[in-house]
């Protein structure tokens, strides 16, 4: 059962992070908007250029020195880059030291690229569901490498942060409501007993993650669907490895597909390898390795010209996997599950890998089909499970047994 679990009576902290040499006037301007919301303020200054406006609850030097240097030894260096990245490493044992201590309720930082990157650093060693907000010019840009696999919420300010006035005070002041607002606010709460399951979906595959979904959620079990873009795939994984999640069905691995070809959907190496390493039981399909996924047709690189395209919508562009790229991936998908250190499975569909690859659509195509088949079930090891079926990804027959194998996985207590 899951339910409304009340904060604490007492008044939440808010931690604020951030380069008080730079950005003293606003981050004065923050942390008295935030008391007058009811909260505790607890100042961290990460700033490593000159002195600060006014001292911070815990200073630069005592961040620094969390990092294992002395503020003027980083001070000295002349590479700045260096500096503020282990700025941004004591900043993140500060505030993991803090909210092991109950004294973190909330986190928020305001400012440019500098402020982004050490909420970065911060908010990737933070649970999710605590609060945590940037405000930040870069927001308008491509945010994936500050936001990570983290819940971070993402505030454009309009105008630069060097200053207060009249925008700029409005926009901190929005901010501040937001940032109480969750720090006051209650907690949703869900049963330890229930167990979650992660689903990997697709647009080309939704049928099939759809039905998991609904087989994992009538047999008891709480479903957690994560979209196949890269970001998605990586924040799956980073569930997985965190303890949140004690079985995967991992049926859309097309960021395999964009790793090795350079699509703008890849999740890194690290895809398909926490549930592998941590025993997490795990059933796997092909789910979408019949693409890789790039923007409009005018960036699809030239190395790729003359292979089948199709475009998805005006911004989505989607490349068809050759026979040998897709040999190529099937002993990749092998070497990963062979890594597996609990129970494994891979469904197997052979009359097509997404909506468009069943007989008659535009990535019909066979021959690659079996040439990821071949490779994979040439390469994989005993100890895995292997199912096939004469049917497609998205008939309801696969994603039936996927839930099946999983929910008897659980019973058994597998997990």
């Amino acid at each position: 059962m899951s339910g409304q679990d009340e904060r604490p009576a007492r008044t939440p902290t808010v931690v604020l992070l951030g380069t008080l040499d730079t950005k003293g006037e606003e981050y004065a301007y923050l942390r008295d908007l935030l008391t007058a919301r009811r909260c505790d303020v607890l100042t961290v200054d990460a700033g490593v250029l000159g002195e600060p406006r006014w001292r911070a609850d815990v200073p630069a030097d005592e961040v620094a020195r969390a990092a294992g240097h002395e503020l003027q030894e980083l001070r000295g260096l002349r590479d700045r880059g260096a500096a503020m990245e282990s700025m941004a490493a004591g900043a993140a044992r500060v505030v993991t030291r803090l909210r092991q201590a109950g004294r973190v309720d909330a986190v928020m930082a305001a400012g440019g690229s500098n402020a982004a990157f050490l909420m970065s650093a911060v908010c990737a060693e933070l649970p999710v569901g605590m609060p945590k907000l940037l405000v930040s010019t870069i927001t308008a840009g491509d945010t994936r490498p500050y936001v990570g696999q983290s819940d971070l919420t993402l505030m454009y300010p309009v105008v630069d942060l060097g200053g207060l006035n009249r925008v700029s005070r409005l926009v901190l002041a929005n901010a501040a409501d937001a940032c109480a607002g969750m720090a006051h606010g209650p907690r949703e709460t869900t049963a330890a007993d229930r167990h979650t399951v992660a689903i990997s979906m697709f647009g080309v595959t939704t049928a099939c993650g759809t039905t998991v979904r609904e087989l994992i959620t009538a047999a008891g079990a709480e479903a957690l669907t994560f979209h196949a873009t890269g970001v998605g795939g990586a924040s799956m994984e980073a569930l997985i490895r965190s303890g949140h999640v004690q079985a995967v069905a991992d049926m859309t691995t097309t960021e395999l597909a964009d790793d090795l070809l350079g699509g703008v959907c890849s999740a890194g190496p690290g895809r398909l390898t926490a549930a592998a390493e941590h025993g997490v039981p795990q059933v796997v399909s092909l789910g979408a390795l019949d693409m890789v996924n790039f923007g409009p047709p005018s960036t699809v690189p030239a190395a790729h010209g003359g292979r089948l395209l199709h475009r998805h919508n005006p911004m989505v562009t989607l490349m068809r996997t050759s026979a040998e790229e897709c040999a190529e991936l099937g002993r990749q998908l092998a070497v990963k599950l062979n890594r597996a250190t609990g129970p494994s499975a891979v469904l197997i569909p052979t009359r097509g890998f997404s909506q468009i690859s069943t007989p008659g659509q535009v990535f019909h195509d066979p021959q690659a089909d079996a040439a990821l088949i071949d490779a994979l079930t040439a390469s994989l090891g005993p100890h895995v499970y292997v199912r096939r079926f004469n049917t497609h990804i998205n008939d309801p027959r696969l994603a039936a047994a996927a839930a099946r194998i999983l929910i008897d996985w659980l019973k058994a207590g597998a997990s």
